[in-house]
């Protein structure tokens, strides 16, 4: 028996419903100042390098993140936060929408992923 329209219909509207759930119709509260932890997001450095006097990097997003393998190209806060980062070697980074621009505001070497575990 086939569905007419309005079946159609409700069926959307339901499967709209399910996936909102209830907690789509709560308004979540804004954090209180000083109470969020940064977000670490795990990339492997690849390189550095200056555009209009600009400091650049360019980072490899893992997996896990939600555009796999894409390597991106950020700005530098500040050219310290390379101290002690060598090329090619697994990082967390923290990135900020400054200027209209996504800027690295913390990065920090960390140890590689094995496979198969969790990092």
């Amino acid at each position: 028996m086939p569905f007419s329209p309005s079946h159609h219909l409700a069926l959307a509207a339901l499967g709209l419903s399910l996936i909102a759930g209830p907690a789509a119709a709560q308004p979540t509260p804004a954090p209180a100042a000083g109470e969020t932890q940064p977000v670490y997001t795990r990339a492997r450095f690849k390189s550095a390098h200056e555009e209009a006097g600009k400091p650049y990097v360019r980072l490899t997003l893992v997996p896990r993140a939600k555009l796999p393998f894409s390597t991106q190209t950020f700005r530098l806060a500040d050219r310290a936060l390379l101290d002690g980062i060598a090329d090619d070697s697994p990082v967390e980074f923290v990135s900020r929408r400054i200027d209209g621009e996504n800027t690295v505001v913390a990065i920090r070497a960390v140890p590689a992923c094995r496979r198969f575990q969790k990092c």
